[in-house]
């Protein structure tokens, strides 16, 4: 059975499997040979360019195992043949633990004392604190799940948003009358029809001033030009792990909006990520080759 990977990483993981042809193709430079006998597709974690022309190219695919909690950029080239699976729960640690720096980061103003401390400026002031804040998490799934965990000791009020309304989950239909209450909103959402453009200029004057918007989603969750405006009038501040456009381009004014802290996109990049990829594709693959149920099958929207 041919499968194509992503890292070495990964296929050092599945050397233990019998019967497998591992091919590492990181999504960039010259193609392997043999793309028209890949029964498995591992794609890279940032999606090759021709992600469509290749899933096209693929006539023997059965699976595709993203390491990623997101399926967006195979969803819609899908053969009803082929089954896609994605990565959920390997980066709940690292991704709920960016979400924690990154709002601690902004209420403490780290960012602007990091660049007092580059210029040798003892530049003392009160901030802003986590505790008894009201934190507001858009996308309850196994990452809110993990975000609340870690957050259980800062003395917050947790209130949880999916899709749906269950148990003490709110439905996303709630959100108008949740946001002004909120002093961080978390957004962990997929990235869907449903969800593009979701944080628009309506969303964010509901938000209360000086409340804190931190993004771990997508990008294109956000309308960039309405936050922006509310940056730029200083009424909010924001932790960007995703944007759009992605990369940010150098000249464009979201790296100078006061109140903003951008990583590039590395929330989920950790070794415990790495540790838990492996070990979920090693278990996927065996399951798949045995015939066994596969875990993280996407049968609807998500």
């Amino acid at each position: 059975m041919k499968i194509w990977v992503a890292t070495e990483d990964i296929a050092d993981g599945l050397a233990g499997l019998p019967g497998l042809e591992c091919v590492v193709y990181d999504g960039t430079g010259p193609l392997p040979a043999g793309i028209d006998e890949v029964e498995v597709w591992v794609p890279p974690l940032v999606p090759a360019a021709d992600t469509p022309g290749l899933m096209a190219r693929m006539s023997a695919l059965r699976l595709i195992q993203t390491v990623t909690a997101g399926v967006d950029p195979y969803r819609p080239y899908l053969a009803d043949h082929v089954t896609l699976c994605n990565a959920r729960g390997v980066h709940d640690a690292g991704t709920a633990e960016w979400a924690v720096g990154a709002m601690i980061a902004v209420l403490r103003d780290f960012p602007e004392f990091a660049a007092a401390q580059a210029r040798g400026t003892w530049a003392r002031h009160y901030t802003g604190v986590l505790a008894d804040a009201t934190v507001l998490i858009v996308g309850y799934g196994s990452i809110g799940e993990a975000l609340e965990r870690r957050l259980s000791g800062f003395e917050v009020e947790i209130v949880r948003v999916a899709r749906t309304a269950r148990g003490d989950v709110h439905g996303q239909d709630e959100l108008p009358d949740l946001l002004p209450d909120a002093d961080v909103v978390v957004l962990l959402v997929p990235a869907t029809a449903d969800t593009a453009g979701m944080v628009d200029a309506r969303f964010l004057a509901r938000m209360k001033d000086g409340a804190v918007l931190v993004n771990a989603a997508r990008g294109s969750v956000v309308d960039t030009d309405a936050l922006l405006a509310e940056l730029q009038k200083e009424r909010l501040r924001a932790a960007l792990d995703v944007t759009a456009p992605e990369p940010l381009p150098r000249d464009h004014p979201l790296w100078t909006a006061p109140g903003v802290f951008i990583t590039p996109h590395v929330a989920g990049s950790t070794p415990a990520s790495v540790r838990r990829t492996r070990k979920l594709i090693h278990d996927q693959i065996a399951r798949y080759m045995s015939g066994e149920p596969l875990k993280n099958v996407i049968t609807g929207l998500y």
